[in-house]
């Protein structure tokens, strides 16, 4: 049995990483510490602790530590461990918001350039990330329609040019009507284009254009002044007055009761040329350099677009370490700098006004879905928690039910749950309504603190005026006083209105219709994939399901080999043993089946 004081006193005085786990050996927080000793035992003192550090002690079980020969060191592996595990503790970046590159394949002999959402250590040349898609899209168009390389997928040598050759927008380096050196000078220039560098490529596009008028080339020469001309106003559009910086990114932080903003300003050469946003939940206890901290690791860990230098307002606790690795990362010196006055402490400033902006308008947009709900329903408060059910079966098998929450207007899709329907038996959608929503408020009527939460303020069905009486019925059980209303949905299986039990219908907005769908959407595919679920696992089971050491793995792969089970039956026990994982004792239990 681990024994927490007795392991805290075995802990070394070096650099290194550690991991602590709950009771179901989860990770739950990795943190780097350039003392072990001190740092872990600080969690298990009797100091001032935040709520959000106190909870996690509270669900600590044991720990583990790796011992690193640097903070450096400590801080990759970090990085590594937080991206794998996603432990609850640590500030976490979603993994579903993934913004667009563009990307140049640069090792190819003809590089193409597309858009992409996956950034892989491939070589390539990745720019952006672009915040807003339609942006990155804008800037692939220009290129397509400025410089004439090749636009397919898979270059392949062909025995005729394709169509874009002959409408001009290709020199087909498939059929080797262009060089690689000709080719190569096109890609050079869209990626000093793209890396914001236009004052030089246009002093270049300058020397071309004057070396094609003397040679008499004026097709060429207008070609060029179009490319130039065209790239004179992209540089316009990104310009930012008074900054100085060749490539910085600049970070700026706001907080709310509920969350975090961070955004981020990606300069180049004296040119804004993107900027993005992430909300982080539950992480408004720590202060902002333990957020930037965290946030600054996370977001340029395997990132292939490092800057020189890293903008931000807190001068964090460790700086060195996180500049020895980005600059290790890029191959040349990369700082974090903290500006104190003039035009550098007022771009900080503008991305943190930025960021104030973007969550302000969040929380706006939020709290005027939960108003309107309150005053078209006439609620008594504002219905912070609102939850939905569905119920999915084929003919009264495989009886499922899920619920959905919506919490402080957003959909909350981790706090989905999925029901089994233990006492209807036969098709009857009311009835089994009525059992999910009894057990669901049970559940939380006698712990609060449980895995449901709070109460509901608002209860949302979907299948008219019986799902809304047998709601209504679950509820008067327990002599609550929770709303509940209808869904209706129109010819295009959108939200139209909301009802109650007498049909009177409740108007709302577009906003509202769209969240209320999705909030239906959401709801009706986590019960289908639970009912889906259930009824695959229900066709798949067989005999092998009965043999001890015989689980998911084996038996798919038994399968596989075989055919049927009739085919397993038949096998020798030396064929059995030729499928991965099945020795001789469970190839003689599964000929015994």
């Amino acid at each position: 049995m681990f024994n927490i004081e007795e392991e805290l006193k075995k802990l070394p005085g070096k650099p290194g990483v550690y991991i602590m786990k709950d009771k179901d050996d989860k990770i739950i927080y990795v943190g780097k510490a350039i003392s072990l000793k001190n740092r872990v035992r600080s969690y298990f003192r009797k100091t001032d602790k935040t709520e959000r550090i106190k909870k996690m002690v509270s669900l600590i079980d044991h720990f583990e530590y790796i011992v690193v020969d640097n903070e450096a060191e400590a801080l990759i592996l970090e990085c590594n461990l937080i991206k794998k595990n996603r432990p609850r503790f640590n500030v976490l970046l979603k993994d579903d918001k993934t913004y667009p590159y563009i990307k140049i394949d640069v090792k190819s002999d003809y590089p193409g350039v597309y858009i992409t959402r996956k950034v892989v250590n491939d070589g390539s040349k990745y720019f952006g990330p672009y915040a807003n898609p339609g942006a990155a899209k804008e800037m692939v168009d220009f290129i397509k329609q400025k410089y004439k390389i090749r636009q397919c997928r898979n270059f392949k040598s062909n025995t005729r040019a394709c169509l874009n050759y002959h409408i001009k927008r290709c020199m087909a380096p498939c059929m080797g009507y262009i060089s690689k050196e000709e080719y190569r000078n096109q890609i050079n220039e869209i990626i000093d284009l793209l890396d914001g560098k236009t004052d030089k490529l246009i002093k270049e596009l300058d020397i071309q254009m004057k070396n094609a008028s003397n040679n008499l080339d004026f097709e060429q020469a207008a070609y060029i002044r179009d490319r130039k001309i065209a790239i004179e106003r992209v540089s316009e559009k990104q310009k930012v007055s008074n900054i100085s910086e060749n490539n910085i990114d600049v970070i700026g932080l706001s907080k709310s009761d509920i969350e975090v903003c961070i955004e981020i300003f990606f300069v180049r050469n004296s040119k804004m040329i993107g900027r993005e946003h992430y909300f982080l939940k539950d992480l408004t206890e720590m202060n902002d350099k333990e957020i930037l901290s965290g946030f600054i690791k996370q977001y340029y860990f395997e990132n292939p677009n490092i800057p020189n230098k890293i903008m931000l307002r807190e001068e964090l606790d460790d700086k060195e370490a996180i500049e020895e690795w980005l600059s290790t990362e890029l191959g040349k010196k990369v700082e974090l700098r903290t500006p104190k006055k003039g035009e550098k402490l007022r771009f900080v400033e503008m991305a943190e006004l930025n960021s104030k902006v973007t969550l302000e308008n969040k929380e706006k947009n939020k709290n005027e879905v939960l108003l309107e709900f309150k005053e078209v329903l006439n609620l008594e408060k504002l219905p912070r928690k609102i939850e939905t059910y569905d119920i999915s079966n084929i003919s009264g098998q495989f009886m499922v039910a899920a619920m959905c929450i919506i919490q402080d207007g957003e959909i909350k899709k981790n706090l989905s749950r999925r029901f089994k329907i233990k006492t209807v038996y036969g098709q009857d959608d009311p009835k089994c309504m009525e059992e999910v929503v009894t057990r669901r408020l049970k559940h939380s009527i006698e712990n609060e603190k449980g895995g449901f939460g709070k109460l509901p303020d608002l209860i949302l069905v979907d299948g008219g005026i019986t799902q809304i009486k047998a709601t209504k019925k679950a509820v008067e059980k327990y002599k609550l006083n929770i709303p509940v209303f209808g869904m209706v949905k129109n010819n295009k299986h959108q939200t139209r209105a909301l009802i109650d039990e007498e049909k009177k219908e409740y108007k709302i907005s577009d906003n509202l219709m769209k969240l209320i769908t999705r909030f239906q959407d959401t709801v009706h595919d986590t019960a289908i994939s639970y009912h889906r679920k259930l009824r695959d696992k229900e066709i798949t089971k067989s005999e092998l399901d009965n043999i001890k050491g015989i689980g998911d793995t084996k038996k798919k792969a038994l399968l596989k080999e075989f055919g049927s089970i009739e085919n397993i039956k038949k096998a020798k026990v030396e064929d059995l043993m030729k499928v991965k994982g099945i020795t001789r004792d469970l190839a003689k239990r599964v000929k015994q089946m």
